[in-house]
């Protein structure tokens, strides 16, 4: 490769591991919620809509702050923002131990762990971006498979550490162990190769004095002005929708078929498992075919998904959608970060990708609330899915018609 030899080990897989073990602890704990729900309604006797609210506070705002946590992450590096979410994290389940009102729910989960959530996405991956070119796909899909990872074995270790003890001294522990280990991992993150002599996949070059790594590509403030720019956000808008509709409705829309609610539940768990399948294969495909054309396809199977559900009324049907919709959702989010990248280049990735993250948690917020008062007014999902096939129609428009601006190309 241009005369520079390559190490024998390459640090950019350390850089994979602490950020999929990173992803796995905050996502795994932050679906943990439901785990804590049956237990503090028990002893409050608050209603789900208020407690529930807390939660969507907590989705909302880590949608919010994610842009910050990129900016803050282009500047100072992975490490400082990482660092901070893991005390923010740490703290918030700590204190919901100790927690005895609304508000206080409100605060330490709505807010002190919505804040520290928005340092999980956008800098990790945004940083992995750095360190890969020609496997960027792949070591992408191997970190966000973190997220998919926790959802699967967090809850169930969350819910024994529940039925051994109580529920404050379980987030006691929780709390303490987000802390020490994202604090610990994220001791591990460099924000690009070049700070260690080393050019992106492994390849040895002296370092240039005052060097922060490859940062090719245009301002943010530069792509903020295109076109190019708004699509991509329109489009996980509407992607962010549909999935939180499936993920907060799909286990009660079984339960309404005659489904047990543990069928309802497991529904939700063969998301998970596709979610996980479509964040390792996806990442491999986008390096082999680019990412706009696993972006298409992905949109596709998943609009033909929500119209099979129209029609799913037998177990194996929602088994089938529920595959089928996890592995295109966990290639998507691949591409949450792939996508940009290839568009506007990486000096400003991570500030990219928060505005990214915002605009699907801003989907995200606003489906489940639909999707609900749908059911509320008719007793039924079926418009709620419907609204979720031309979302994903739009989605697949707009990706269609996404090109990286002109004037930028060549920035």
């Amino acid at each position: 490769m241009n005369g520079r030899a390559q190490p024998r080990f390459f640090y950019g897989y350390v850089v994979v591991m602490a950020g999929f073990l990173i992803l796995v602890v905050m996502y795994g704990t932050l679906y943990a919620f439901g785990v804590f729900l049956g237990p503090v309604l028990r002893e409050f006797g608050w209603t789900r809509a208020t407690t529930s609210g807390a939660y969507s506070l907590c989705f909302l705002l880590s949608g919010a702050v994610a842009v910050a946590a990129g900016r803050l992450s282009d500047r100072f590096g992975p490490r400082a923002v990482m660092s901070c979410s893991g005390l923010l994290l740490g703290l918030g389940y700590f204190l919901m131990a100790r927690m005895s009102s609304v508000w206080e729910l409100y605060l330490f989960y709505g807010t002190i762990v919505g804040v520290g959530m928005a340092g999980g996405i956008a800098p990790t991956l945004s940083t992995v971006a750095r360190w890969f070119v020609s496997r960027r796909g792949m070591m992408t899909g191997m970190t966000v498979a973190g997220t998919a990872m926790g959802t699967l074995i967090t809850p169930g270790i969350a819910s024994q550490l529940v039925s051994v003890y109580d529920w404050r001294t379980s987030l006691t522990a929780i709390g303490v162990g987000v802390f020490i280990l994202i604090v610990g991992l994220a001791q591990l993150l460099v924000r690009d190769p070049g700070r260690m002599g080393l050019l992106p996949d492994g390849v040895k070059s002296p370092p240039a004095a005052g060097s922060n790594g490859p940062a090719a590509g245009p301002s943010l403030r530069q792509v903020v002005w295109t076109g190019s720019f708004w699509m991509l956000l329109a489009i996980y808008l509407c992607i962010g929708l549909c999935i939180q509709i499936v993920i907060v409705h799909v286990a009660i829309h079984a339960v309404g078929l005659g489904f047990s609610p543990g069928r309802g539940a497991s529904i939700l768990s063969m998301v998970g498992v596709g979610s996980f399948l479509g964040r390792i294969v996806g990442g491999g495909v986008s390096d082999r075919f680019g990412n706009k054309h696993t972006m298409i396809g992905a949109l596709v199977l998943m609009g033909g998904g929500f119209i099979w559900l129209w029609v799913a009324r037998e177990l194996w049907r929602l088994y089938l959608f529920a595959l089928v919709f996890g592995f295109t959702y966990g290639e998507i989010l691949c591409m949450m970060s792939l996508y940009p990248a290839e568009l506007f280049g990486l000096k400003s990735q991570g500030a990219i990708l928060g505005m990214v993250v915002f605009a699907s948690t801003v989907g995200g917020s606003i489906g489940p609330v639909v999707a609900g008062r749908i059911f509320d007014i008719t007793g039924s999902y079926d418009w709620a899915f419907m609204i979720c096939t031309v979302a994903t129609m739009i989605g697949l428009g707009l990706t269609l018609c996404l090109q990286p601006p002109y004037h930028l190309r060549r920035l």
